[in-house]
């Protein structure tokens, strides 16, 4: 019985979880209990948590991590900078003759905000506050809007750059290095952020096309739901117009994403370029005054807090379930899953999709995660593919009922007369395309791992 309590540990904090307590005082007071308790009936060696103030160092140190203020802050001043507002309006005078074109204005400025905030919760309110009286002005139907903006207000979570994969680049490169040394390979080879940032750009894009395509067959199919939103001549747009919404997100992007792709700058140094540029665009915007800069650095720090606190939470539950035997257990757990890796495989993204029915992104990304990556590595998965499958199934996580966050956030800012059950049946359609697109990586991981090896013949770059 005393094999299985790194699995009684991991329930545990799930429940607590579910209670509503903070993540990373979860996870360090769930894993310091069953030390105690452990320690007490003899099964727990307390020497274990020796390493802790050496892993708390190394998380406060890692260069790596420099990425998420700076990404932060970056997404933070853009939302203040009022960006969106233009590119959106720019976008429905440039798409609403057609019949659903104020959906895919949504979304194509909702893919723009995504490459250049990375923030979920920004995007959605942002769209939420500004496109959704105007497709429910227009004819459209309440659950198809609020599908869409919430859908496409998750592309945060993949288009890079992106905090989640910011996240899941620092995990997966320790977990990398751990599977390889425990194969015996002492000269391991190194997965960095820019190779998830690179291997992301193709299945965002591919998931964008989806969405399109999508509100493109329900405009056919059901007229009615997504109608023509402008049908006379005074909805014209001058060139000049689109160029000046457009121009200042795709500099910024193009800033941010090229530095990396050319190697001109890793995705540390590439976040400072991205929150320099954001800053100075808000600036030229006539947006940033002293109460708005405070109203960033304030959000920009507590942000940043949370996540390092998070961090320093799932050290200490990582180290006790270590300690506990939880990597044997799971090790051995997986060997004896039916169909080998690719068995294990679909449970753990199973474990990961269902988990997001409760659980937030960042708890799945710091308890999940680290416990399951390192035995799928030493079972031959490609760190980048398996990377960007995580971040596909954690998106959904922010759509599903009844926690997903995307839900609560447009929930927020939408009318009175939005129902919530508009809402959760509107997302239905858009989870069913991202998991469609999870299967369409599962049988082509190409569509993951051929960029980053063009680009980086197969040599990644340390941070």
């Amino acid at each position: 019985m005393a094999e299985y309590i790194p699995l009684f540990m991991f329930a545990v904090v799930c429940l607590v979880l579910m209670a509503g307590y903070p993540v990373a005082l979860t996870l360090a007071g769930t894993a310091l209990l069953f030390a105690l308790v452990g320690s007490a009936s003899g099964h727990f060696d307390m020497s274990f948590l020796h390493a802790l103030p050496n892993r708390l160092y190394g998380t406060m140190d890692n260069t790596t991590l420099i990425a998420v203020p700076l990404f932060v802050l970056m997404g933070v001043m853009l939302e203040k900078s009022k960006l969106a507002e233009d590119l959106l309006d720019s976008m429905a005078l440039l798409f609403g003759k057609f019949k659903g074109g104020l959906g895919i204005s949504v979304v194509i400025v909702g893919m723009l905000l995504a490459a250049s905030t990375g923030i979920v919760g920004a995007t959605v309110v942002t769209m939420g506050l500004m496109s959704l009286p105007t497709m429910l002005k227009r004819g459209y139907d309440p659950a198809l809007a609020t599908g869409a903006i919430c859908a496409t207000g998750t592309l945060g979570q993949i288009i890079p750059p992106s905090i989640a994969l910011v996240l899941l680049g620092d995990i997966l490169s320790s977990a990398y290095q751990q599977a390889q040394l425990s194969q015996g390979i002492f000269t391991p080879k190194t997965v960095s952020i820019g190779d998830l940032f690179v291997g992301a750009i193709v299945p965002g894009l591919v998931l964008v096309s989806m969405y399109i395509g999508y509100l493109l067959f329900i405009s056919r199919l059901k007229p009615s739901s997504a109608p023509v939103a402008f049908t006379t001549d005074d909805h014209q747009i001058s060139a000049a117009r689109l160029l000046r919404s457009l121009l200042p997100p795709v500099i910024l992007i193009v800033a941010v994403l090229g530095s990396i792709l050319k190697g001109a700058a890793t995705p540390t140094e590439a976040a400072g370029v991205g929150a320099m540029g954001a800053t100075l665009l808000a600036i030229w915007r006539g947006q940033l005054d002293l109460p708005r800069l405070r109203d960033v650095t304030r959000s920009t720090t507590e942000i940043t807090a949370m996540v390092f606190l998070i961090l320093i939470g799932a050290a200490v539950f990582s180290l006790v379930f270590r300690g506990f035997g939880g990597e044997e257990l799971v090790a051995h757990l997986f060997d004896h899953i039916p169909g080998g890796v690719i068995g294990a495989t679909l449970v753990v993204m199973l474990v990961i999709f269902l988990l997001g029915f409760i659980l937030d992104f960042i708890e799945i990304t710091f308890v999940v995660v680290p416990i399951v990556a390192p035995v799928l590595l030493a079972m031959g998965l490609d760190p980048v593919w398996l990377g960007i499958m995580i971040a596909i199934n954690l998106q959904t996580s922010f759509l599903t009922p009844p926690f997903g966050f995307a839900l609560f956030y447009l929930r927020g800012v939408a009318p009175a007369s939005v129902k919530t059950s508009d809402i959760y049946r509107g997302v239905i359609p858009f989870i069913i395309i991202q998991l469609l697109l999870l299967l369409m990586l599962a049988l082509w991981p190409g569509l993951a791992t051929w960029l980053p090896n063009a680009i980086f013949n197969g040599i990644t770059f340390d941070l």
